[in-house]
């Protein structure tokens, strides 16, 4: 009787600190989108709003390696579509919606202010990985 309590307690405990560590993190999906442009050409490239792969923001909620995500938009205009001399920036968030508006305010800003032609570039074709680390 008394290996009997001692085997329940033990049991209890382990139930009890697993119950801890199986708690699932809610972590947020964290989205982005990219814009491309050049002082030599007239056509602005932008990307589909995507979800960024296993990726969380900072405590300061910064997107961790943001360059390298730049880099990877350069890269592929680059290389893949033969696009020298591009700036490239990122834009990112946890929501979808409010994204899909800040892509709207930026991509109508570069307009504005230019006479420029804009390009989607689908998720078919280019889509931003999680940097090495």
């Amino acid at each position: 009787m008394k290996f009997l309590k001692i085997a329940l307690a033990i049991l209890f405990v382990g139930l009890l600190c697993s119950s801890f560590s199986l708690k699932k993190k809610t972590d947020k999906v964290v989205y982005a989108f990219g814009v491309s442009s050049s002082f030599a050409d007239s056509v602005v490239y932008y990307t589909e709003i995507q979800v960024l792969d296993s990726v969380t923001l900072d405590k300061h909620g910064f997107l961790p390696e943001m360059q390298m995500y730049s880099y990877q938009l350069k890269n592929y205009l680059e290389y893949q579509r033969g696009l020298k001399n591009r700036t490239c920036m990122i834009y990112y968030g946890k929501n979808k919606q409010k994204l899909a508006k800040e892509q709207t305010k930026v991509l109508s800003k570069i307009k504005k202010k230019n006479n420029v032609l804009f390009q989607e570039i689908k998720n078919s074709d280019f889509i931003f990985t999680k940097p090495q680390e």
